[in-house]
């Protein structure tokens, strides 16, 4: 029995093809051949003629630099992208390693129905967590821990809005409104496609409470069928509490979003692919949440009435 932890996707960083009729191309440049350019438009791929072509503006010159020279593996939000992604080539790195670096970017989300895991996405303080973590709850505070004077200071903000939920999904997008909040660590948004059965991976959450709790395993395979959904399995031990946390690769890059375990066995985790949540971040105006109907994103019209369509006929 599954139990969930409770208590083609567009590219981040695109390249431009500027037009000499003053239109423009947005997508990734695939092939570069002396009398035209293959572009990847999300679809379809796009054979451009380089005598249409007045300008290209590549993603990588958009992209911010990475802070240090060990962050190899991890790009930065460039300007006006709201979250950061990988576009680089996945090298392996030793788990405590990474855990210092990016360990600041996961946080506890707490309810007066339980708690859960999460994590900046940006560091304009929006975060990610499961929807069931805070389903039905209108208190909610985020607890983040920041590195000060060589170790980890609790702090635990409370003005905390949700900005878009998918139950279908199981997440939600939270953001962080206290004044005076300080700039937060975020995490990079990897790609689940390109891991292998038996990669190696790691989770960092608060099963049963426990925060900042790191448990490392491998992926077991990438397509575990769960009540019409395709899950990531995972031998990474993760519990209750452990909702919403990332799910990262042994570069550092969250893979996917762990939600739920089987309850009678142990190293039997799910996560939620990054696509998804990728997917979820790109169309969040579609499931924003409403006061009106918390509990729902989307709104469904009512059945046409047989009673009105007889007298409509007469």
């Amino acid at each position: 029995m599954a139990a969930l932890l409770g208590g083609s996707t567009p590219w981040t960083f695109a390249d431009t093809i500027q037009l000499k009729d003053a239109s423009a191309i947005t997508g990734r440049i695939l092939a570069e051949k002396a009398d035209s350019l293959v572009v990847d438009v999300g679809y379809t791929a796009l054979v451009i003629p380089r005598t249409a072509i007045m300008g290209v503006s590549k993603a990588v010159a958009a992209a911010a630099s990475v802070a240090s020279a060990g962050d190899t593996n991890l790009s930065s939000v460039a300007a006006g992208q709201f979250y950061s992604a990988s576009t680089r080539p996945v090298t392996a790195r030793d788990v405590s390693s990474l855990v210092k670096q990016i360990g600041e970017g996961v946080v506890q989300v707490k309810t007066p129905g339980g708690l859960g895991s999460g994590f900046f996405i940006n560091e304009d303080g929006y975060l990610i967590t499961n929807f069931h973590v805070i389903e039905g709850e209108t208190e909610i505070s985020v607890e983040v821990y920041q590195q000060r004077d060589g170790h980890l200071d609790r702090e635990t903000y409370k003005q905390v809005k949700i900005i878009a939920i998918n139950k279908f999904h199981d997440l939600a997008l939270l953001h962080i409104e206290d004044k005076g909040a300080p700039k937060f660590k975020a995490v990079t948004l990897g790609s689940s496609d390109a891991l292998n059965v038996g990669d190696g991976v790691f989770a960092i959450g608060s099963p049963l409470g426990l925060e900042r709790t790191v448990t490392q395993g491998i992926l077991s395979t990438k397509t575990r069928q769960m009540e019409g959904e395709l899950y990531l399995q995972t031998s990474t031990q993760i519990n209750p509490g452990n909702s919403g946390g990332p799910l990262f690769n042994l570069a550092g890059e969250v893979v996917g979003v762990t939600n739920m375990k089987i309850t009678f066995g142990e190293g039997l985790g799910f996560a939620i692919p990054v696509e998804l949540v990728r997917s979820f971040l790109d169309h969040r105006d579609a499931f924003a949440y409403s006061t009106d109907n918390p509990n729902n994103p989307f709104r469904y019209l009512e059945p046409p009435s047989r009673t009105k369509q007889k007298v409509e006929a007469k």
